[in-house]
């Protein structure tokens, strides 16, 4: 699958998670369930994937964690907060950038509306 069909179907399945178990929940909570979910439609995904910073001959092997990053193709940061701040679009675009992965969904499932919550990013796309 590209990268937009992958974004479809994990938009597709945070919004059935989200009204299953609607917003207030921990991140945590959401990660697992929707990890569940990719399993269930076939797609294969890592968790918590540590991306490295590199600045001239020094490697930081921790810089980052991903929440997840589905088919080695878009990574998806999990939010359960009030509102998303600046800083969170701008996070997971670094991540983007670090990984020279091309898009990137931020989800905030403490939304009323889980279509409020999604947020594409790209990475010369």
């Amino acid at each position: 699958m590209r990268e937009n069909e992958l974004s479809s179907a994990i938009v597709n399945c945070c919004y059935h998670i989200h009204t299953k178990l609607g917003p207030g929940l921990l991140e945590s909570v959401y990660e697992e369930v929707l990890c569940y979910e990719l399993l269930e439609i076939g797609l294969s995904y890592t968790r918590q994937s540590n991306i490295p910073v590199y600045y001239n001959k020094l490697i930081l092997e921790m810089g980052f964690r991903a929440d997840i990053i589905v088919e080695n193709k878009v990574i998806i940061e999990l939010k359960s907060v009030e509102s998303i701040a600046p800083v969170h679009k701008k996070q997971l675009l670094t991540y983007l950038k670090l990984t020279g992965l091309k898009l990137g969904l931020l989800v905030n499932f403490n939304e009323a509306l889980i279509k409020d919550g999604i947020y594409r990013i790209v990475n010369n796309l």
